[in-house]
């Protein structure tokens, strides 16, 4: 600290010399001042690269080093989340796939309900159209029956009104007989037999 003290007062006393003689120090330094001014400069820089240049330059590989790991996170977040785009658009294409394979699987499903329905349909039908022929043939028979029972009733009181007399059950089988065997029912049975066809 002495020698700091000692340069003060040493500068001091150029300076006051200096404008005795009339002029600024600074600008006709003297040899003296120079020799003190770089061994001044020499020892602040001496005590900054002992002192403020390693504290300085720690904090600057400090900041390198955090600039850097920050540099690095990025990139390890970019690359992470390039993978996790390409994921999403791997995932994103088997949805597509699958929705485009479900939409497939719905339109056979359908195609062969819509098969199924049509062939149970078609089956119906012809069970109801089976159904409605023998209905028709039953009562054709049951219609054909009617008519024999009535034209024989018919034969036998027309002849007993043109005779004028009872018949036996000989003559009255007998004409019933004949009057049946007039009568074309074939004809009538074949009109049941053409409408199931």
């Amino acid at each position: 600290m002495d020698l700091f003290a000692d340069m003060g007062a040493f500068l001091l006393a150029q300076a006051e010399g200096a404008e005795e003689e009339g002029g600024s120090f600074l600008v006709s330094p003297g040899l003296g001042l120079m020799i003190w001014t770089l061994l001044l400069f020499g020892i602040t820089l001496w005590v900054l690269s002992k002192v403020a240049f390693p504290r300085i330059g720690d904090a600057l590989e400090k900041r390198a080093s955090a600039i850097k790991e920050n540099i690095e996170a990025s990139e390890r977040r970019r690359q992470e989340a390039e993978q996790l785009l390409d994921e999403y658009r791997q995932r994103l294409r088997e949805a597509r796939e699958q929705a485009e394979d479900i939409v497939v699987r719905a339109r056979k499903a359908s195609e062969t309900a819509i098969a199924e329905a049509a062939s149970e349909g078609k089956a119906k039908r012809e069970e109801l159209v089976a159904a409605a022929r023998k209905d028709i043939e039953a009562e054709t028979r049951r219609s054909l029956e009617r008519i024999r029972s009535e034209v024989a009733d018919l034969t036998v009181l027309a002849t007993e009104k043109v005779t004028r007399k009872s018949l036996d059950d000989a003559d009255q089988k007998r004409l019933v007989q004949e009057a049946l065997a007039e009568v074309d029912f074939s004809a009538l049975a074949g009109n049941g037999t053409e409408d199931k066809a």
